[in-house]
């Protein structure tokens, strides 16, 4: 049966920040005065929540190059699980986000976890047109890419998210990323006990700043106290490098 589903759109600025745990704990309760709890993470018992990310590259490793070399306009794909346990009939999402010069975007869509062998599979992704609306410019964008630049699963990618939003205003999102990890693999779950992770940044915290106009003053007052320094911190391309993708080609 075809599925028509909304696709959700988010264009917005993104810092990052590579912390100590403690300097990160110390900002943690300073921001407290201003933002509260993402409410996802208020469901949780230790107030963070899972994530997973299947991120996808072209056998020449584009995307990471892309991002490597700095290149303005570029996007990658990825599929996104909260949970690592396919037992548990997850919600997972197929996510298109790039940037266009000083902003990113991202663009989602649900998909079912019954279709998951043809977003993996080149030679079965163009049925995906037979449970996805053509109109679904994620699918429809994602099917372009894997006919036309032969992108395939490539990285896995786990971490644990402490998420806090604005009180009040325009949107102010601060994240607390810890615990994260990577591994070689070509599915979401780990079915034959492949996956073989790897610390990507042991004893730290990226800290993702994500708003939509300006930086809230009180922010700002963080960033003179602590000597914040904003650095190009991917998790995507972390993953491959930890993983060892790249280097082939890089001499």
């Amino acid at each position: 049966m075809l599925k028509i589903i909304k696709t959700e759109k988010f264009s917005r600025y993104e810092f990052k920040f590579l912390l100590s745990h403690k300097k990160a704990n110390q900002i943690e309760n300073e921001i407290k005065n201003f933002m509260i709890l993402d409410e996802n993470a208020l469901k949780k018992k230790n107030k963070k929540y899972f994530v997973r990310s299947l991120y996808f590259d072209t056998p020449e490793y584009s995307n990471f190059y892309e991002k490597v070399d700095g290149i303005k306009i570029r996007k990658k794909f990825r599929i996104r699980s909260y949970s690592n346990d396919k037992n548990k009939n997850p919600n997972l999402f197929l996510e298109m986000k790039g940037r266009k010069n000083q902003k990113t975007y991202k663009l989602r869509t649900p998909i079912s976890n019954n279709h998951l062998e043809y977003f993996l599979d080149k030679q079965k992704v163009m049925s995906l047109l037979k449970f996805y609306s053509k109109d679904n410019e994620v699918i429809s964008n994602f099917i372009f890419e894997s006919l036309k630049k032969n992108i395939e699963p490539k990285v896995v990618v786990d971490y644990n998210r402490r998420p806090y939003i604005n009180k009040f205003g325009l949107l102010f999102r601060l994240t607390f990323d810890t615990n994260l990890k990577s591994s070689s693999g070509v599915d979401v779950f780990d079915d034959k006990k492949n996956f073989n992770f790897k610390e990507c940044v042991s004893g730290q915290t990226i800290l993702e700043l994500k708003f939509e106009r300006s930086i809230q003053p009180w922010f700002h007052r963080i960033i003179q106290s602590y000597n914040l320094m904003r650095l190009s911190v991917s998790k995507f391309a972390l993953g491959m490098e930890k993983n060892g993708y790249g280097k082939e080609t890089s001499n």
